[in-house]
């Protein structure tokens, strides 16, 4: 299966450029989705977009580096597109914090490949010819918006007194917890898994 990106065009970019960078980014998602990370080469990726050569990569991208920045933001782009979507209706802090768990926990089903890129990226973090920023984009990426989120929270009275930082840290970490569960066992009930999650940390975060 391959991903379906949308990419807009950038400055500068033609639409039919914009067009084929995203069709290389696609078939650089399903490649790693399918194949892993270290096996996905710029040859796999030609033969994957069908391609004549891979010098088309080269040219849109530079090398590996440029394409697995593009790949992970384009990634986290859609992750934040589909939780706006799904948790963006509301202003009440601990409604967007049960929201924002249980939206989380719906992309490991809905977006199964994805979830898998940004594993291999961040498990392959030491690859010498990938993009350094990966990692510390990633881990900002959805802690920092538990964090942010929790801060404001108690600026607001909405949670009660605890560090942030750590809370962020202990949700996440059992978000993914929730991922290899369901990596595992693809018959899990996510749904109940998030409810759970929601409950416990609902209950974690209230004022007392």
């Amino acid at each position: 299966m391959q991903v379906e990106v949308d990419l807009q065009p950038e400055l500068g970019l033609s639409v039919t450029e914009a067009a084929r960078r995203a069709q290389l980014v696609s078939a650089t998602i399903s490649a790693i989705a399918d194949l892993g990370y270290r096996k996905t080469t710029f040859a796999r990726i030609k033969e994957r977009a069908g391609l004549s050569s891979t010098r088309i990569i080269g040219y849109h991208f530079g090398n590996k580096a440029g394409l697995m920045q593009a790949v992970v933001t384009t990634v986290l782009g859609m992750k934040e597109k589909f939780l706006q979507e799904k948790a963006g209706g509301t202003t009440d802090r601990a409604e967007m914090l049960r929201a924002h768990i249980e939206t989380e926990v719906a992309f490991l089903r809905d977006f199964p490949e994805c979830v898998r890129v940004l594993r291999e990226v961040v498990a392959n973090a030491d690859d010498p010819d990938g993009w350094r920023m990966a990692g510390p984009m990633l881990k900002d990426f959805q802690t920092g918006q538990f964090e942010r989120l929790l801060r404001q929270g108690q600026r607001e009275g909405a949670f009660g007194e605890f560090a942030p930082a750590v809370m962020a840290r202990t949700i996440t970490s059992a978000i993914d917890g929730a991922a290899e569960a369901y990596a595992a066992e693809e018959s899990l009930d996510l749904d109940a898994y998030a409810a759970e999650l929601v409950t416990t940390f609902v209950r974690a975060t209230a004022p007392r």
